[in-house]
């Protein structure tokens, strides 16, 4: 049994990470921001674990799993936020948030 080359985790990670930036670029919706922001952080720990898995570190493994507890805490926190502007605006449209200026 191959593994799989690192130049194919590169290719796949690239491809992913490069969807979220389209997805936090173009869309409107703040809940589908948040989703590419987590698509990017997971690429690049995909990333992270397949270099680790390659150099057989161990300690590349371990900071992904401190970086998913970060992930985690910032979704929570985000979600959080965005019931609070669709409580206060009825709607999580971010080009709506100029009315929480005044």
């Amino acid at each position: 049994m191959t593994a799989i080359p690192i130049d194919y985790y590169l290719i796949f990670c690239s491809i992913l990470f490069c969807t979220g930036v389209i997805g936090v670029l173009i869309k409107r919706n703040a809940l589908v921001i948040l989703m590419s922001i987590e698509l990017m952080i997971n690429s690049i720990n995909l990333l992270l674990a397949a270099f680790a898995a390659y150099t057989n570190d161990p300690a590349g493994q371990i900071f992904v799993f401190f970086i998913m507890v970060v992930a985690a805490a910032e979704v929570a926190i985000g979600l959080a936020i965005i019931v609070l502007i669709y409580r206060t605006t009825h709607s999580i449209d971010i080009h709506v948030l100029n009315k929480l200026k005044w």
